[in-house]
């Protein structure tokens, strides 16, 4: 029974009750993996931009190599909307979104809680709304059957794929809500690549 407790003092859920604790751990795990997957998408783009070029250059001195990759810019924008969807999450966590904070250093500690409160869930909403949104616009795709005119790729897929960063997202507003009720820390720098100076 000791060696489980000090494990989740490690959490900056730690303060929060029990059930509410896994579910916020549970959701920055999944911001971790949000992270990872969006690093994956943009070390795919790159790769596959590489190879487009590599391609073309190589084209030029060998009559029968391809002079292009036929799919290159297709799926560098899928790659694009997935990179930038499964990155916000992450970057929710540690802080990492443009904000105004003008205000929120002139008011009381109190005043600062309400406005995260608040901003948090205006974003959870609207998230919200835009996940299922994109949801519905995936399943119809599914639905009617519809392909990519230059590679047949059924449209579903990519569009599935931006949903789940988009719900990624959509989950992580939801524990900053929780997160700014309760009074715990709403953002964790630990999950930066380099230390916070």
């Amino acid at each position: 029974m000791a060696d489980v407790l000090p494990a989740s003092s490690h959490s900056l859920n730690a303060a929060a009750p029990a059930p509410l604790r896994i579910l916020l751990d549970g959701i920055d795990r999944l911001g971790r993996l949000d992270g990872w997957i969006g690093g994956g998408c943009l070390l795919m783009l790159t790769l596959l931009m590489l190879c487009e070029v590599a391609t073309r250059f190589l084209s030029n001195f060998l009559p029968f190599f391809p002079p292009t990759i036929s799919i290159a810019w297709e799926y560098s924008s899928y790659l694009m909307a997935a990179s930038f969807t499964f990155g916000a999450a992450m970057t929710l966590r540690v802080g990492g979104h443009i904000r105004v904070v003008l205000l929120l250093k002139n008011v009381s500690a109190p005043f600062q809680r309400a406005i995260e409160i608040l901003s948090a869930a205006a974003g959870f909403a609207f998230m919200a709304f835009l996940t299922s949104s994109m949801a519905k616009f995936a399943f119809g795709a599914y639905v009617r059957g519809q392909v990519s005119t230059s590679s047949d790729t059924p449209l579903w897929f990519p569009q599935a794929v931006v949903t789940f960063g988009m719900l990624l997202l959509t989950l992580q507003f939801l524990a900053r809500v929780i997160q700014a009720v309760l009074g715990l820390p709403l953002e964790d720098h630990r999950m930066k690549a380099s230390p916070v100076e």
